[in-house]
């Protein structure tokens, strides 16, 4: 794998990239407030329309998408309750910790999930989950050089029963293409990392690569 320069990969074309606006916003209220996140109801103004929205306050996500030697991947299956299955993701979590870095947090995620550490973090992508009803916002990391963690944590919940498996990349993207993986997070990431294979990874960025997509930092 080629170094990284400390700053983003590749530039994408001027003609074709998503624009930064912000709309006054008149009101902001949380209509609900949950254990892991909230709804918020903004009222703001758009040209000369005066707009309600309710939508999901997120803190934001990261995941790791692992990756061996032999270009295998490393899967975790687990029980989702809203869906009603126990489906193929990445390891992943939330950035709930107050000053922790998305790179921390995902190597916080990788130990916790799947008792793995990694020598190398890349920038791999990041996309929006939901555009229209959340705020939430994906970083996901390339991580080499994985071996075991020196500690092996104790899981609960739905974590308990997570399935571990190593799976050749292609073969991942074989089982998206034919809709038996349905994860949103597991599909962006394997078809980016399949893509930036293909173009001997250039496009990667730097572990502690800025995040300026993130609502917060805006």
């Amino acid at each position: 794998m080629p170094d990284v320069p400390s700053s983003a990969g590749a530039a994408s074309s001027p003609e074709l990239a998503d624009e930064p606006m912000a709309a006054d916003v008149l009101s902001s209220e949380v209509v609900y407030r949950g254990n892991v996140w909230n709804i918020v109801k903004d009222r703001f103004q758009l040209g000369d329309d005066q707009i309600s929205r309710e939508y999901m306050s997120h803190t934001g996500a990261v995941a790791i998408l692992a990756m061996d030697e032999r270009d295998r991947v490393l899967l975790i299956k687990q029980y989702r309750h809203p869906i009603r299955m126990r489906d193929w993701e990445l390891p992943a979590g939330l950035l709930d910790i107050v000053g922790e870095s998305p790179v921390l947090a995902a190597q916080r995620e990788l130990a916790e999930e799947a008792d793995l550490v990694a020598e190398t973090w890349h920038l791999l992508g990041e996309f929006s989950t939901s555009s229209g009803g959340s705020n939430e916002v994906v970083r996901i990391f390339l991580a080499r050089g994985v071996s075991a963690a020196p500690e092996v944590f104790s899981r609960t919940e739905e974590e308990a029963g997570i399935e571990v498996r190593w799976v050749p990349l292609d073969d991942i993207v074989d089982s998206v293409l034919s809709r038996d993986l349905q994860n949103s997070i597991l599909m962006v990431g394997a078809l980016m990392a399949s893509a930036s294979r293909a173009r001997g990874w250039h496009n990667l960025g730097a572990g502690d690569a800025p995040w300026p997509w993130h609502p917060l930092a805006r």
